[in-house]
């Protein structure tokens, strides 16, 4: 019997983003096999720089589906409208409208800065999102860097936010939401019950790198427990300010075939739309992390 041999490492170049953080990765063809060093090289370099842009990445799904596995189970979202067919695991991110003006995805994904899957006992680890169809205008993507906010807050903020916790809901502005984009689907009873409510530290440590950073944004974020709803407020209102500040963001533009990996427990993320006449489609898949600690 012939011995099984290892994927050879590939030659590739993890270059700094001329930003305050995020890294490009060029070279990698993830349409080909990844080695377990190139892996781990990989992992280490998205703890190290939260945000990894894979350029010019001519994969199928179904290969997207089968790296982003590699680093923890898959989540399925909630939006099962917007699943590719074939491929529960991906969510179309998309401002098209099919033949029939139906949309064919969630077209006003991450209109408010937000940590994906924060609502969920065990939120996102990370997510790739692969560019399909871009627009000549619009559709850049903000992150802003939580481990930084959380450094630069003043000590006795530090001090009054250590050991708070805050609930965090899928719904918390949904209805707004629809009433912004009407063709947003009602959630059935069934996909309510999928998302309840769920309550996580203001301030989580990276599992890997041990690194504290904010935990709250102004998507999914409701509440600090157990503060008198105007305190709550206040504070929530301050940290989703503090977290967002100019020095902590990185504004990535699109480019042709680039897929974006970023760490959902390190940053937040805004998209910052398209023009209704321009087209755009990417395909999103999200990883199972933790639950926050």
């Amino acid at each position: 019997m012939s011995a099984v041999l290892a994927e050879p490492p590939q030659t590739f170049e993890i270059r700094r983003l001329p930003a305050p953080f995020g890294a490009e990765v060029l070279g990698l063809d993830l349409s080909r096999p990844v080695s377990d060093a190139d892996f781990e090289r990989i992992q280490r370099a998205h703890w190290d720089h939260h945000v990894l842009v894979f350029r010019d990445q001519r994969i199928t799904p179904a290969q997207q589906v089968a790296f982003s596995r590699r680093f923890g189970p898959l989540q399925i979202h909630v939006q099962r409208r917007f699943q590719l067919a074939g491929h529960p695991e991906v969510l179309v991110v998309s401002n098209i409208r099919d033949t029939q003006g139906d949309p064919i995805g969630l077209g006003d994904a991450g209109v408010f800065w937000h940590s994906d899957l924060s609502y969920k006992e065990r939120p996102s680890l990370g997510s790739l999102l692969h560019a399909q169809e871009l627009p000549n205008v619009g559709g850049d993507t903000l992150f802003a860097d939580q481990h930084a906010a959380y450094d630069a807050l003043p000590e006795s903020t530090r001090q009054r936010i250590a050991g708070l916790r805050a609930e965090h809901s899928y719904l918390a502005r949904y209805d707004e939401l629809r009433r912004r984009n009407p063709w947003r689907p009602a959630l059935t009873p069934g996909q309510i019950a999928e998302v309840p409510p769920v309550v996580h530290p203001v301030v989580r440590t990276h599992p890997a790198t041990g690194r504290k950073a904010l935990f709250v944004s102004e998507h999914f974020t409701t509440r600090i427990v157990g503060l008198p709803e105007a305190d709550s407020r206040a504070l929530l209102d301050e940290l989703f300010a503090a977290g967002v500040r100019p020095e902590f963001t990185y504004r990535h533009q699109w480019q042709p075939h680039d897929m974006v990996f970023w760490d959902n427990r390190s940053v937040l993320h805004l998209a910052t739309g398209t023009p209704d006449a321009e087209r755009r489609k990417l395909y999103r898949t999200t990883i199972e992390g933790d639950a926050p600690r």
